[in-house]
């Protein structure tokens, strides 16, 4: 049976310290539902009730689209080594781009990725554990380096110019920003 908390204690903290993989959820009013994976070192928490991650250049930008109108977020992470468990933690977002003051103060606690788009700030309501026995055993090889390389290699005007050619409008054809 899963449990219920209002905020991340130490166990799951470290649970969370070590995982290599997480799903982000969002939604607007209308449209499509977006599910998200993400990895690289990019999720960081805060305090008990608070984390913040980074989001790198994708193929899309649903999720910006999503919280311009609709701040709720799930994110979920599952072990697939060792024990199981599938963690949520449910929670309002903001959105924060390069020439905001919080995406500022909050770079410092990321890698400098050439490709980072946004930081999102979630401040959590909910967590949710549940036991993860259908979730297969996978082992961790390493991280993949197409996007960092692909990145670097096009720079950060580059950058900038896929996101102006492919991440202004959403699948649904809402603004990402």
């Amino acid at each position: 049976m899963g449990k219920r908390l209002k905020e991340l204690n130490p166990a799951l903290k470290n649970f969370i310290e070590n995982q290599k993989i997480f799903f982000v959820g969002t939604a607007r009013s209308q449209g499509s539902v977006n599910i998200s994976p993400k990895g690289m070192d990019t999720f960081r928490i805060i305090d008990s009730k608070k984390i913040v991650w980074l989001n790198l250049t994708g193929s899309g930008n649903e999720t910006a689209a999503h919280l311009l109108e609709n701040d709720r977020m799930t994110i979920m992470f599952c072990s697939f080594e060792k024990m199981p468990l599938i963690l949520r933690l449910y929670g309002n977002a903001k959105i924060y781009h390069e020439n905001d003051k919080e995406y500022i103060a909050y770079s410092s606690l990321f890698e400098d990725f050439v490709g980072a788009r946004q930081i999102i700030e979630m401040d959590i309501n909910l967590v949710q554990n549940s036991c993860g026995y259908a979730v297969p055993f996978m082992d961790f090889n390493e991280e993949r380096s197409q996007l960092k390389d692909s990145d670097i290699k096009t720079g950060r005007d580059g950058v900038i110019q896929y996101w102006k050619d492919n991440n202004t409008k959403s699948l649904d054809g809402f603004d990402t920003k």
